[in-house]
C-alpha cells in the first residue's frame, strides 16, 4: 500500500517538471547563466596564451612565417630550374657553333707540325733526356713516346676545336729492381707537366709504410696525407703487391687500396697513380684487385740489363761524377758484371751503383797510399790521379767474388 503511494507521487513530480512553467523557469536561468558572453566556441579561452614550456618558443610559429617561407623554397627551386635550362641552352649554342664551325673548317686547315708541338711544349727535350739517361730499355722508350704521341696529337685536336677527354694516364712498371722505373716515372712527369696534363709534374714514392696504418682509424689518414703531396703529379707506389694480405682479410691495406681506387677514378685529371714491382707478384695483385687492372691503362714491363748495357751504365755513371775509367779497365769490370749476374740478389743498376762507389773507394785508397803515406812526387798527385778508375780498382771486385767462400760471395 505504501509503495504504490510513493510511486503515485513520484509519477506526478515527474510530470510536472514538464509543465510550460517549468520550462519557462528553466530557460530564464539557461539564459542568465550565458547572458553577457560570447556564442559558443569564440571566447577568447581558445587563443595562444603562452605556456610554460620552454620549448613554446621554437613549436609556436605563425602561419605568415610558414607562408613566407614556402614562397622564398619555391622561388628558389624556379630560379635554379631557370639556371639550368639557360645553361642547356648555352651548351646547345656552343655545339651548335661547333658544329658549324667544324663544317666550314677546310681539309687543309693547318694545325701546326709535330716538331712544333714536341719543341715548343719541351716534350722532346724530355724525351732526349731519357734517351742520355737511360742505357738500353728500348721496349719502354717505345712506349713512353707512343704516350708523348697521344698527348702532343690529343693537344693539336683540341687546338682546331675537337672533342678531346684527357686520356688514362696510371701506370704499371713491372720488372727486377734497378731497371730504371723510378727514373721512367720521372720523365712521365715532367712529359705530363710540360704538356699541360699535370699541374706540377712531381714524383712522390710510396711503400706499404708510407699508406697503411698499424690500427684501426690509422691507414685512411695516411693514405690521404700521401696523396694529398702527389696531387698535380704522379704517385709511384713500389712494392704495391704489398698493400694486400691474402691471408689476413682484417689488413688495413684494404682500406688504402680502396682510398686509391677512388682517387684513380675521380681525379684522374689531376692524380697520375702508378704502380711498380715484381712482374709475377704485379700480376698476382691485379688478379686479386681486378678494380686496379682496369683504371691502368698503360703497363710498361722493365727487362733486365744485359752485361754490355751495364758496363755502359758504368760508364754514365762515371760522366756524371767526372771520373775517367781506363780502357783496361772495361774488361775487367765486364767479367765481374757476368761473374755478379750469376748470384742472388742481382739487382740491375743498383748493384753496377754499389760496384763504382766501391771503385771509387779503392781508386781513393790507391793514390792516397802512393803520395800521403809512400810520399811519392813529394806529396803532389795530379789532376788525372783525382780522375782515374783504373783497372786494379775493379780488380778486387772479382777477386772477392772469385775467392770468397760460397755462402759469402753474394756480399761481393
Amino acid at each position: 500500500m505504501k509503495l504504490t503511494a510513493a510511486l503515485s507521487l513520484l509519477c506526478l513530480a515527474s510530470a510536472s517538471a514538464f509543465t510550460p512553467s517549468a520550462l519557462n523557469g528553466a530557460k530564464a536561468s539557461s539564459t542568465h547563466l550565458f547572458g553577457g558572453n560570447p556564442g559558443f566556441g569564440t571566447g577568447p579561452s581558445l587563443d595562444y596564451q603562452g605556456g610554460t614550456d620552454p620549448n613554446d618558443a621554437n613549436n609556436y610559429r605563425k602561419l605568415g612565417d610558414k607562408l613566407k617561407e614556402a614562397d622564398t623554397e619555391r622561388r628558389k627551386a624556379r630560379e635554379e630550374a631557370e639556371q639550368r635550362e639557360r645553361a642547356a641552352e648555352i651548351r646547345r649554342e656552343e655545339r651548335l657553333k661547333k658544329i658549324a664551325y667544324m663544317n666550314d673548317m677546310p681539309d687543309s686547315q693547318p694545325a701546326g707540325t709535330v716538331d712544333e708541338f714536341m719543341f715548343k711544349e719541351g716534350v722532346q727535350d724530355q724525351l732526349d733526356k731519357l734517351d742520355h739517361d737511360l742505357v738500353g730499355l728500348l721496349p719502354v722508350k717505345k712506349r713512353v713516346k707512343e704516350i708523348a704521341a697521344l698527348l702532343v696529337l690529343d693537344k693539336m685536336r683540341r687546338k682546331l676545336g675537337f672533342e678531346t677527354a684527357v686520356p688514362s694516364l696510371h701506370m704499371s712498371f713491372t720488372g727486377a729492381p734497378g731497371t730504371g722505373k723510378t727514373t721512367v716515372a720521372v720523365r712521365m712527369g715532367q712529359i705530363l707537366a710540360k704538356m699541360g696534363y699535370s699541374r706540377r709534374g712531381h714524383v712522390v714514392l710510396a711503400t706499404r709504410d708510407d699508406l697503411v696504418g698499424q690500427y684501426v682509424g690509422h691507414t685512411a689518414p695516411k693514405t690521404k696525407e700521401m696523396i694529398k703531396k702527389a696531387m698535380g703529379g704522379v704517385l709511384l707506389v713500389d712494392e704495391a703487391y704489398y698493400l694486400y694480405n691474402a691471408a689476413n682479410d682484417r689488413d688495413y691495406g684494404q682500406e688504402s687500396i680502396e682510398i686509391l681506387l677512388n682517387v684513380m677514378e675521380n681525379n684522374q685529371d689531376d692524380l697520375v697513380v702508378a704502380v711498380a714491382g715484381y712482374k709475377d707478384r704485379m700480376d698476382r695483385f691485379f688478379s686479386y684487385i681486378p678494380g686496379m687492372m682496369s683504371r691502368i691503362g698503360n703497363h710498361i714491363d722493365f727487362p733486365n740489363y744485359s752485361a754490355d748495357e751495364l758496363v755502359q751504365i758504368a760508364s754514365v755513371m762515371a760522366r756524371e761524377l767526372e771520373y775517367d775509367i781506363n780502357g783496361e779497365a772495361m774488361p775487367v769490370f765486364h767479367r765481374y758484371i757476368e761473374e755478379r749476374m750469376q748470384l742472388p740478389f742481382f739487382s740491375n743498376a743498383r748493384t753496377v751503383r754499389n760496384a763504382m762507389d766501391r771503385a771509387r773507394m779503392n781508386s781513393a785508397i790507391r793514390t792516397f797510399e802512393k803520395y800521403a803515406i809512400n810520399g811519392e812526387n813529394g806529396g803532389v798527385c795530379t789532376l788525372d790521379d783525382l780522375k782515374s778508375i783504373q783497372p786494379e780498382d775493379f780488380q778486387v771486385l772479382l777477386d772477392d767474388i772469385l775467392n770468397a767462400d760460397v755462402d759469402k760471395r753474394i756480399f761481393a
